[in-house]
């Protein structure tokens, strides 16, 4: 079972999310600002392949941006899915 561990999987960090209209989409332009659902300073989320796994704050790493991971989200029941 070791090959299962280079099977490669999609690992998303989700800041937050917001809706708008069509209309909104269509006005974007540089330096738009869009309210997200998140507040400032709140935890982001990180998802793979599509399940929230854990939650975690940005930091800069050697002049990276990174996330340090603060808390791991219990699984999903299968009742759930």
């Amino acid at each position: 079972m070791d090959w299962l561990m280079d099977v490669p999987c999609k690992v998303e960090f989700v800041l937050g999310g917001s809706t708008v209209t069509v209309r909104d989409c269509l006005e974007f332009e540089r330096n738009k600002v869009v309210r997200l659902s998140l507040s400032a300073g709140s935890d982001l989320h990180m998802w793979v392949e599509g399940v929230a796994i854990a939650t975690g704050e940005v930091v800069i790493v050697e002049d990276q941006t990174a996330l340090r991971v603060t808390r791991i989200l219990p699984p999903a029941s299968v009742d759930s899915l």
